[in-house]
């Protein structure tokens, strides 16, 4: 398969630069792949699409305010984003500055360092966080990494929208979108309708957004990624599939988490690159926003739902004025 038959159109109007509030409130395109309907609807009618037994499941990882400013010890300025988490300590980072050599120590902060380990390529290299309590020091000294497209530096709102109600565990430098739509009171609405939820952990990294640089879908390869799938939420697909009821994934994340456990618990990493032809083992249906054109997300989405009828719901959301990318609306695919 070419990249190019995974392209649409978008007008740069339709890109979303702020969140919408409340979250649920963001508009959810309902796909049947059945019989190939598309209706249009808002995220707080979400129960009305299940059924009382089903189970969605969550990605808990939290975003890191993984942009750092330092200097080197000769005073040049230096610019660290944390792109793949490795322990709580090392990661690997994009570092830009004049002659970054292994070994190099930048000061961020009296109480926060970043010692570069090793040369990987290009401006990518392995670092070590210098700290007594590292995830303290990022959240104290770090910017959120706010992707390049919304165009504007991070504001006192990012903290708190580009950032999940449940995030938890700490390790992601970007956010798992489609579970920014739920809010404490949709969550709570969903419960209420019977049904239920469980967690992975997926760190997000830069390997996630890692531009498709290959003529043929079938060359590119995903970075490793961390990933924790805990026996409770095994045992509860397990139940659900027993029941009859609907698997669902709320973003490409739990997908590629799920799908890479199967239904034994896992932890470790995974580099599951889903596209066309990929069958699918655990998940029924699918929670995702609208991703980039030519994208390995886009990929894993149309292996879901069809690439004709995902590309033709891409068209109908333009002609819509539906927002897209990471604070843009969503879709559920069934």
């Amino acid at each position: 398969m070419r990249v190019e038959e995974f392209d649409y159109y978008l007008p740069e109007e339709l890109i979303a630069r702020y969140p919408v509030e409340p979250r649920h409130m963001a508009r959810l395109m309902v796909l049947d792949r059945k019989n190939q309907s598309i209706k249009h609807d808002i995220f707080w009618n979400l129960p009305l699409y299940l059924q009382e037994g089903d189970l969605l499941v969550f990605n808990n990882s939290k975003v890191l305010p993984a942009r750092l400013y330092g200097k080197k010890p000769t005073g040049g300025k230096v610019e660290v984003l944390l792109t793949d988490y490795i322990t709580r300590e090392e990661w690997y980072a994009l570092v830009g500055g004049k002659s970054i050599k292994e070994g190099l120590v930048i000061e961020v902060a009296p109480d926060l360092k970043v010692q570069v380990l090793k040369h990987v390529e290009g401006g990518r290299f392995k670092v070590r966080l210098i700290s007594e309590e590292p995830l303290k020091a990022l959240d104290k000294y770090g910017k959120i990494p706010i992707p390049p497209y919304l165009k504007r530096e991070e504001e006192p709102i990012d903290r708190v929208y580009y950032q999940t109600v449940f995030a938890k565990e700490g390790g992601s430098v970007a956010a798992p979108t489609a579970s920014l739509h739920f809010s404490e009171e949709l969550l709570q609405r969903l419960e209420e309708h019977g049904i239920r939820k469980a967690f992975i952990t997926l760190h997000v990294s830069y390997g996630t957004f890692k531009p498709v640089k290959v003529e043929k879908v079938e060359e590119h390869r995903v970075e490793p990624e961390y990933v924790k799938v805990p026996e409770e939420t095994v045992e509860l697909i397990k139940e659900t599939k027993t029941k009859g009821k609907k698997v669902i994934a709320v973003g490409t994340t739990v997908v590629r988490a799920i799908e890479t456990a199967g239904f034994i618990p896992y932890e470790g990493w995974t580099d599951l690159y889903i596209y066309p032809g990929y069958q699918y083992k655990v998940v029924d249906a699918l929670i995702t926003n609208f991703h980039l054109p030519k994208s390995s997300l886009l990929f894993l989405v149309c292996a879901f739902g069809g690439r004709d009828f995902i590309l033709k719901a891409y068209k109908v959301a333009v002609e819509e004025r539906y927002r897209f990318y990471s604070y843009g609306d969503g879709m559920l695919i069934l």
